[in-house]
């Protein structure tokens, strides 16, 4: 079957049944997913079957005086006269029915609401109001512009988009289902709020709750694509839903014994494994080492750990006993650790910090979600000893202040009583480190350490925010910045040997080269992060391999 098509005089489009696409719809801009039409000669121009055989023309009771014809909005992006939707207020990717008497225009999807809703969130089908006007929604508690569905014989009004919120929902950061309730009485909680975005909740107005445990969401909070994990539990039964416990986990073996031993304390050791992660034996030690790094975690490795005699390769205990496969609070699908991210590239971008790591990585591959070892450790509720109350994982759609360096971040751990907060980079930072060949350790601050007025670091020589923390050695009175001390990269491993398929030798990751050669790619001088060869003196920049 053909279609000749207002928009593709070109060619025709042939009808697919069954056929999908992994593109947009050129008239409503969604996914392709079932029946559609397509020109097979551009291989682009595609439609749903319902947008293709939209009519041309259409009377609506939003503007009943004039027909409105069919037109295509992204023709029409640089025309300052053509005005926004009446419904949704924006001028989206999709098709509209215009008047051009008037400058009426009504998106496709908005145009095909039906005159009647079954929403969840009320016992009684909803009916929009086709008139623009100011209210609050009885179920969201906002006010506001706009077009409202209401029931008549209850006088009840909400947003278009809030009938989509469902009766139960299961979020990642909760073991139990959770009910939408309209209103209610919060017994045990003087002040309740928010657990996934640690806000106050108004409990005059819809949310989500757990009888059960006293958990309370925001709508907007649990039904994000972040944290929600089940859709629709509305058939599951109570002591079914018991069975969907958060921290169910397949703990997969990492490694196996070779050798063990007996401790003083009786318990059996193992003293030498061979680990996923490496193609040598490891063995357990008590040496004492500086400056060394775990490959797991990169952090400072401390006895006793687990070594390879043949490498630059170490692992703390906790390192090997983490389990293979398991779920975080921060992700909806059980994560696979993995030695070196799944893919070429020898380091990733960690999805809760941020910073650029090449220890091992928890990863969903189906979402390219990645966390490295340490934030992955966070849970999402804990104590810090930087504050004298608990702080519970904060994810919201904007940036909050970190309370540790200042910065602004989308996940932070926040106390529910004060304004304070933390990220995940000072969450995670280490309580004590070293500095090349200082020979006192430095402790991780959290209030200036005088009233002299005067803040500098001493590596850098740069004034320092007295409000912000600080590694300091009280032996010297030596503060300096975490990043001088810690590096620009605190959580990759330099010296890590690597191997590229266009170079023989093995390559050395460097982090600051001593006579800055040139790149053998770009010749541009190597100052920082590159990859040498030692044996025939081939240096690389990072971003150039």
């Amino acid at each position: 079957m053909e279609l000749q098509h207002f928009c593709h005089p070109e060619h025709p489009l042939i009808f697919n049944e069954k056929r999908t696409y992994d593109r947009d719809c050129h008239g409503c801009d969604q996914p392709i997913l079932g029946p559609n039409y397509i020109c097979i000669q551009c291989d682009h121009f595609c439609h749903h079957k319902s947008c293709a055989e939209l009519p041309l023309e259409l009377h609506h009771p939003l503007h009943p005086k004039h027909p409105l014809i069919l037109f295509p909005t992204w023709k029409y992006y640089d025309n300052e006269d053509f005005e926004k939707c009446e419904v949704c207020k924006t001028n989206q990717g999709e098709y509209a029915y215009r008047c051009s008497h008037c400058n009426f225009n009504i998106h496709i999807t908005c145009a095909s609401l039906a005159p009647t809703m079954e929403a969840e969130v009320h016992e009684h089908p909803l009916t929009p109001f086709w008139k623009w006007i100011t209210f609050t929604c009885d179920l969201y508690g906002k006010g506001g512009e706009g077009m409202p569905y209401q029931c008549n014989p209850c006088g009840f009004g909400i947003h278009r988009e809030c009938a989509s919120f469902l009766h139960r929902v299961k979020v990642v950061r909760h073991k139990h289902p959770l009910d939408l309730i309209q209103s209610f009485e919060v017994h045990q909680l003087d002040s309740p709020f928010c657990q996934l975005c640690v806000q106050n909740v108004d409990t005059n107005y819809g949310l989500y709750y757990c009888y059960k445990c006293d958990f309370v969401a925001h709508l907007h909070c649990a039904m994000d694509r972040r944290n929600i994990e089940y859709i629709n539990l509305s058939e599951l039964k109570d002591d079914e839903n018991e069975d969907l416990e958060l921290d169910q986990f397949v703990h997969l073996a990492t490694y196996k014994v070779k050798k063990t031993t007996v401790g003083e304390d009786g318990i059996e050791i193992a003293t030498e494994i061979e680990h996923f992660s490496h193609k040598h034996d490891l063995k357990y030690t008590y040496e004492i080492l500086n400056n060394e790094k775990c490959n797991g975690c990169v952090q400072a490795i401390l006895p006793p750990f687990y070594s390879c005699a043949e490498c630059n390769f170490f692992l703390h205990k906790s390192c090997v006993d983490l389990p293979r496969k398991k779920r975080h609070p921060l992700h909806q699908h059980p994560l696979t650790l993995f030695p070196k991210p799944p893919y070429r590239r020898k380091w990733f971008n960690c999805d809760a910090c941020s910073e650029i790591c090449n220890g091992f990585t928890y990863t969903c591959e189906n979402c390219d979600f990645k966390l490295d070892v340490q934030c992955y450790l966070m849970l999402d509720s804990l104590t810090h000893e930087s504050h004298k109350h608990r702080l519970i994982l904060s994810g919201t759609g904007y940036h909050q202040s970190c309370s540790g360096c200042g910065s602004k971040r989308l996940l932070v751990f926040k106390c529910i009583t004060c304004e304070f907060a933390l990220d995940f980079n000072c969450i995670t930072l280490p309580h004590t480190t070293r500095y090349k060949q200082h020979e006192h350790p430095f402790t991780l601050s959290y209030i200036a350490e005088d009233n002299s007025g005067e803040y500098y670091c001493d590596i850098c020589e740069e004034e320092r925010d007295p409000n912000h923390w600080f590694y300091y050695c009280s032996d010297c009175n030596y503060p300096t910045h975490p990043k001088c001390i810690l590096g620009k990269y605190p959580k990759y491993k330099f010296e890590s040997v690597y191997t590229i398929f266009y170079h023989p030798h093995p390559l050395t990751f460097v982090e600051e080269p001593k006579d800055h050669p040139p790149c053998d790619t770009c010749e541009d001088l190597c100052e920082e992060y590159i990859y040498q060869c030692v044996q025939c003196n081939f240096n690389v920049h990072c971003f150039c391999i």
